[in-house]
């Protein structure tokens, strides 16, 4: 390959990954970026304590339950359309997220902000794996791909406190709405289609577990408010335990499971799945109880309040 015909692709890959490194950074940023806008939150949209902490639940839980569908939809339809499909869908729900004047409003768009993250995220590290070649060159992408996710936590931090001081907590939203459209235009450019796969999607799987960590999670906040004995939170236990089991029943037996059970029995790999699962727990619950300790408890405004917060992404970086 001649001198010109290598610097041409290096630049096409270069530009390749600044696009799917774009991308990281929105799905990562609008986990934090979020956290020190939600006094300013509460205050305009008159949420209650439950509703504040599902404006941070409803994009997590969407996003890490429909995650393996969203790869596996990458795999069926094309990477780089599911790239763009799923940008496209957390761009709109950002902006809807943004003109939001009701809780609910705001959640559903949270959620459809996590869906859309679910599909992307996916696809874009599936570009890197397709797009770099393996050895020095792929090892190279994936190692500013996690550099830009763990930079990415740590500017939503000082972003969400500017936008929401000097402009409004909407803007921790319409942020997202002008980076995602670079992204979809430059997208078809510069990323190269994958080739498509044959199979199936396992749609029962995803629905058991995501609505399953669901009514955990809507179980143990409805605990903290009414108690632990109270009908609507045993309900919630139950049909979290019934669900998760389905879906732990769904993948032993469909053909094309989201999650081969066989996987787990690794020790090393189901160690690394428990140890992550724990730090991100971690991560954004005390992210979440700071912003608002910071605020509502010091009397911080939220730039003082994202600074403050700095150094718990600075360490995980």
């Amino acid at each position: 390959m001649s001198t010109t015909a290598t610097a041409t692709q290096a630049r096409s890959l270069t530009a390749a990954l600044l696009v799917i490194c774009g991308a990281q950074m929105l799905i990562v940023l609008d986990s934090t970026i979020v956290n020190v806008a939600l006094p300013a939150m509460q205050t305009s949209l008159d949420l209650t304590s439950a509703g504040l902490s599902w404006v941070i639940n409803a994009y997590t839980l969407v996003f890490g339950g429909f995650l393996l569908l969203g790869g596996r939809v990458g795999d069926l339809i094309g990477r780089r359309r599911a790239f763009m499909l799923g940008i496209a869908i957390f761009t709109i729900a950002s902006l809807a997220a943004g003109l939001a004047q009701t809780e609910w409003q705001l959640l559903i768009a949270r959620g459809i902000q996590g869906a859309g993250g679910a599909l992307a995220s996916p696809a874009a590290l599936a570009l890197i794996a397709t797009m770099f070649s393996e050895g020095r060159e792929r090892n190279r992408a994936l190692g500013i791909y996690s550099a830009v996710s763990g930079a990415a936590a740590a500017i939503g931090l000082i972003l969400g406190g500017v936008l929401t001081e000097l402009l409004d907590w909407r803007w921790v939203f319409f942020v997202n709405v002008p980076l995602g459209a670079v992204l979809i235009f430059l997208a078809p450019r510069v990323l190269a289609e994958s080739t498509r796969e044959r199979g199936r999607l396992d749609i029962l799987g995803a629905a058991t577990v995501t609505a399953g960590v669901i009514s955990l999670v809507y179980g143990t906040i409805n605990a903290a408010e009414n108690g632990w004995d109270e009908p609507l939170t045993i309900g919630s236990f139950i049909a979290a335990g019934v669900l998760l089991v389905s879906f732990v029943i769904v993948e032993r037996f469909t053909a094309q499971p989201l999650l081969p059970l066989r996987i787990l029995r690794d020790r090393n790999r189901a160690g690394a799945y428990a140890a992550q699962a724990v730090v991100s727990g971690a991560f954004f619950s005390s992210l979440f109880f700071a912003s608002m300790f910071l605020q509502r408890a010091l009397e911080l405004t939220p730039l003082w309040a994202g600074l403050a917060s700095l150094p718990i992404a600075l360490v995980i970086g």
